[in-house]
């Protein structure tokens, strides 16, 4: 088993990410990306973020809970991303 297939098995996440970073690669023809760490990691959290909120129906204590963080942490996440 290959490493790539390891990481496709694990879950539907991680498989729409590495679908997502491979259509990304490809669309750079062979130009070096850079910065692809953070690029991921924001919009993935800002995904998450509105998502969890949207299910919270705005709440955001209960959206907090549901992520598993502090309302003031989600609070600086959500006006970083402009989610409010």
């Amino acid at each position: 088993m290959t490493r790539r297939q390891k990481l496709n098995g694990s879950n539907e996440i991680c498989r729409s990410v590495d679908r997502s970073l491979d259509e990304y690669f490809k669309r750079l023809d062979g130009e070096m990306p850079t910065g692809v760490y953070d690029m991921v990691i924001g919009h993935v959290e800002r995904a998450l973020l509105a998502s969890i909120l949207e299910r919270a129906d705005g709440n955001q204590s209960q959206a907090a809970e549901m992520l598993g963080m502090n309302r003031n942490t989600l609070r600086t996440k959500l006006v970083k991303y402009k989610l409010l």
